[in-house]
């Protein structure tokens, strides 16, 4: 039997709602136990050993609304032996001093709370100025799926595919390792 993952994700515009769908549709196994963060509470982290983690990043640097609201018990959620992939949407053009900082936002968290994160993806071929969304001292890579669905929607389904794939494989992985 496959393992479940629990996927949480908060959308304001439904942007990165139909992300998250097409993610879901890509996935292609009927192992995602999918839930609005706005519905979610921290027993429903902490009963999955995966998770993947999405949501846009708003204006300067701010979470998705009800990421921002669920925040403070997200911060208490124990991550130990607990693996976690996260995609993020931004406008790079707009403000690429801030492009997908939720991404990093929530990645540290997890690390800081004990789990582990995988799905880094380069940083090379975006415009972005900064993010708090690169790895600290090597800002080749993102903790996590990079989307700009405002100025590269084109991108959007050949970069969840690639992710998706690399995902399943670094998961896989962490089984095998624990």
């Amino acid at each position: 039997m496959m393992e479940e993952i629990g996927l949480f994700y908060g959308s304001d515009t439904g942007i990165t709602d139909d992300v998250t769908k097409d993610l879901i549709r890509f996935w292609d196994d009927n192992n995602l136990n999918v839930m609005e963060v706005g519905d979610a509470t921290v027993a429903d982290f902490e009963t999955y050993d995966k998770l993947i983690l999405g949501l846009p990043t708003w204006y300067d640097g701010d979470l998705q609304s009800d990421w921002e609201d669920f925040f403070d018990d997200f911060k208490t959620v124990d991550f130990t032996n607990k693996t976690v992939a996260i995609y993020g949407l931004g406008d790079q053009i707009g403000y690429g001093e801030f492009f997908v900082d939720g991404i990093g936002i929530l990645a540290k968290v997890v690390l800081e709370h004990g789990g582990k994160v995988i799905g880094f993806w380069p940083t090379a071929g975006y415009t972005h100025t900064e993010s708090v969304a690169t790895i600290e001292d090597n800002d080749d890579w993102f903790y996590g799926l990079a989307l700009d669905h405002d100025n590269e929607s084109q991108l959007t389904d050949e970069r969840l595919k690639t992710w998706i794939a690399q995902i399943k494989s670094e998961f896989k992985q962490m089984k095998i390792a624990s």
